[in-house]
């Protein structure tokens, strides 16, 4: 039962990383740009939680809701300031700008709230289970965590495919200059991509902090890198790519810990990464992108 605990947990711990991807593979595959700021806007959403509903004494949904529209509105700020001048820009320009930001927010935290950790209270309400006679126990936050994964990741396949927003976004990433010919508003299509990012990282930040209840101003940062991995791992600018890849991730992390060493944990969780690469190098569902000249 101990192998199926762990299995489970790696699940939970991988939908969490697939959740925040998503953020990653969409901005990269609609913008062509990497935001690593996004693992701080997930460190944004859960001081805004712990604010709501620790400080203030908000219900929890309440609180989840007020921070899903700061780290809305803050993506978007982001991407109009930060991001959009530099459209035109080289890769590397725009990838400075984004750890620029986010060293800011990082630094804004620590003025705000200061370095010491916060115990965060969980906003999950759901009761655990216990299968095979008490043998194997599942958490209330493992469960609403990985089904959490689940509906976003349908919702936004439908959104995507269905609605008008959504193939919008399907041609401006496949070739933003005729997406613009055709009439799309390339501008408002990216800040909508960076809005649904932004606010599925609130969401992220809300079930990582319930599942490991520590806050800090640098909380988002290795889940961010991590899950960005997730991403490279799927295969960047797929969403199935990042349920895959986020899982696999999870699962590999946590049995790494459990039957390897914790401590080498993430070197294994690299290492097959740089495996999965060599082998395979735009990831397990990525497209290769003809370059045009």
């Amino acid at each position: 039962m101990s192998f199926l605990s762990y299995l489970i947990n790696g699940i939970s711990l991988g939908s969490i990383y697939a959740i925040i991807a998503l953020g990653y593979t969409m901005v990269y595959g609609i913008a062509r740009m990497l935001n690593f700021a996004h693992g701080d806007i997930i460190m944004v959403g859960g001081f805004a939680i712990f604010t709501m509903v620790s400080t203030l004494g908000l219900p929890a949904p309440l609180g989840i809701l007020t921070a899903v529209v700061i780290c809305t509105v803050l993506g978007v700020t982001i991407e109009r300031v930060a991001y959009k001048p530099l459209r035109g820009a080289s890769s590397l320009a725009v990838l400075i700008t984004a750890i620029g930001v986010s060293y800011l927010l990082q630094n804004l935290a620590l003025l705000i709230f200061g370095s010491n950790a916060r115990q965060f209270t969980s906003v999950v309400t759901v009761p655990g289970l216990k299968l095979a006679g008490g043998a194997l126990s599942i958490s209330g936050e493992t469960i609403v965590t990985i089904l959490s994964c689940i509906v976003i990741m349908v919702c936004l396949t439908q959104f995507i495919n269905r609605t008008k927003v959504g193939q919008a976004m399907l041609a401006v990433s496949e070739d933003q200059g005729a997406a613009t010919l055709m009439g799309i508003d390339v501008n408002r299509t990216i800040a909508i991509t960076f809005a649904i990012g932004s606010a599925l990282a609130a969401i992220a930040g809300a079930l990582l902090c319930s599942t490991y209840p520590s806050l800090t101003p640098y909380t988002g940062s290795m889940p961010g890198i991590k899950a960005f991995v997730a991403a490279v791992f799927g295969g960047i600018g797929s969403i199935p790519g990042a349920l895959i890849g986020g899982v696999l991730l999870g699962v590999i992390e946590n049995l790494s810990k459990a039957y390897i060493s914790s401590q080498l944990s993430d070197a294994i969780v690299f290492s097959v990464l740089i495996i999965v690469l060599l082998v395979r190098p735009t990831g397990i569902l990525g497209k290769k992108i003809m370059e045009k000249v």
